[in-house]
């Protein structure tokens, strides 16, 4: 890793990339600082300390502690995420938008517009409940209906700037601007997390060190692990050449899903505690909140569970046996000792059902692995609350993925071409 940054830096391309990337960084992370009109930040800050909720830090910490300071870019890019989740799963049920899907850059244009319109569509409701949740913890003042309008405005156009942001980075700079914007708001919390881990007793230290550690290892190794099937193509006549076979190998990842079904999982189990805080003491949702406490047994069992199976789902959308068996045989390609067609189709279906469950299984522990800490040591949820398995998860995927960009980048870069 170290190698590959002093070669980057050697460039100068790539350094006008990385520069630009760590421009834009730096605007995202003043927005999170600059204060919404109309809010008063120490009345706010008060309430939030005297009423704080798990559902809040949780939020806050995907905004990079944007949303207790009520700033313009308090939403973050989670309306993007979950615009792009939405629209990726609607590929599966609305036949139109898989087709798109299938017509190449023209096709993922048209599906990138509809994102960004959905993206500001869900910040604008996002920002009204916002702005009706802190209302009711008393956090703010009353308003009248056009500075409510005011903050909601304002809230959607800092999504749409924060989208805006990512894409540039993508388009101009180095590594994925979405997955970025995301990483640098989880690392706003490093700091907070080193000082609750320092504030810690010693052996409570060294747990949570060790802990830190095997996180980090299982990530990278369970992220770099894959199945390779063997691809063998066939000789075929095209025009009047014919293109002479070869043997290559389809790479299947064992956490082909990445962290959304942890974020899902994690949307899904809060929803309870969502609607508590507006139903109030006595409600349905109160006491399910209360039997899905945060920390609890039934809390890790049934978020584990969800993880397992929004893993299954999601692997589902973003892998087709069927769609890949066709290409396949479109292209002459064949598994060696299995009959092109359903029978591939029915092999790599087999294949990635067993492979996904390991990897259910790694993002499940990765994600509980604080929780049942806690149980033990109650001390340490200071640390983990702050940097806990899914921010890991996180941060070592993207820089993982954004150091693999760079090689490759480095890689186009020193080749001198067959005339020399």
């Amino acid at each position: 890793m170290l190698k590959t940054m002093l070669s980057v830096l050697g460039s100068e391309d790539l350094r006008k990339k990385l520069l630009f990337t760590a421009f834009i960084l730096l605007i995202f992370r003043f927005g999170s600082f600059v204060p919404v009109p109309g809010v008063d930040l120490e009345s706010l800050q008060s309430a939030i300390d005297q009423r704080g909720s798990r559902l809040l830090d949780f939020l806050n910490l995907f905004a990079g502690g944007a949303l207790t300071r009520f700033a313009v870019f308090a939403l973050g890019i989670m309306p993007y995420i979950t615009a792009s989740i939405i629209l990726q799963l609607m590929t599966v049920v609305i036949p139109s938008i898989e087709k798109l899907q299938k017509e190449g850059e023209s096709g993922q244009q048209k599906i990138t517009q509809y994102t960004r319109y959905s993206t500001v569509g869900l910040a604008f409701v996002q920002s009204f409940a916002y702005v009706f949740y802190f209302r009711s913890q008393d956090a703010l003042p009353d308003l009248s209906l056009s500075s409510f309008y005011l903050i909601a405005i304002t809230l959607t156009a800092g999504t749409t700037l924060v989208m805006w942001l990512g894409e540039l980075i993508t388009q101009r700079g180095v590594g994925n601007g979405i997955s970025l914007l995301i990483f640098a708001s989880i690392v706003a919390s490093v700091p907070a997390a080193i000082t609750g881990w320092w504030h810690l007793q010693p052996v409570s230290q060294v747990i949570v060190a060790v802990i830190a550690l095997a996180v980090v290892v299982g990530v990278v190794f369970v992220n770099e692990g894959q199945r390779r099937i063997p691809i063998q193509y066939a000789k075929r006549v095209v025009g009047r050449r014919m293109t002479s076979g070869g043997t290559t190998y389809m790479p299947l990842r064992v956490n082909m899903a990445g962290v959304i079904p942890v974020i899902f999982a994690s949307a899904v189990v809060i929803i309870p505690a969502t609607f508590a805080e507006f139903g109030g003491r006595g409600s349905l949702f109160q006491d399910i909140s209360d039997f899905l406490a945060p920390g609890s047994w039934y809390y890790i069992v049934f978020e584990a569970t969800l993880i397992i199976l929004f893993t299954y789902f999601y692997t589902a959308v973003v892998f087709n046996p069927v769609d890949q068996a066709d290409n396949l045989k479109k292209h002459g390609g064949y598994i060696p000792g299995v009959r092109p067609g359903r029978p591939t189709a029915v092999y790599l279906d087999r294949v990635i059902t067993r492979l996904t469950l390991p990897g259910a299984i790694y993002l499940a522990a990765i994600a509980e692995m604080p929780n049942i800490t806690f149980q033990y040591l109650p001390e340490t949820n200071v640390f983990f609350f702050a940097l806990g398995g899914t921010s890991i998860l996180i941060i070592v995927g993207v820089a993982l993925d954004t150091i693999r960009q760079m090689e490759a980048q480095l890689m186009m870069r020193s080749y001198e071409g067959f005339l020399k």
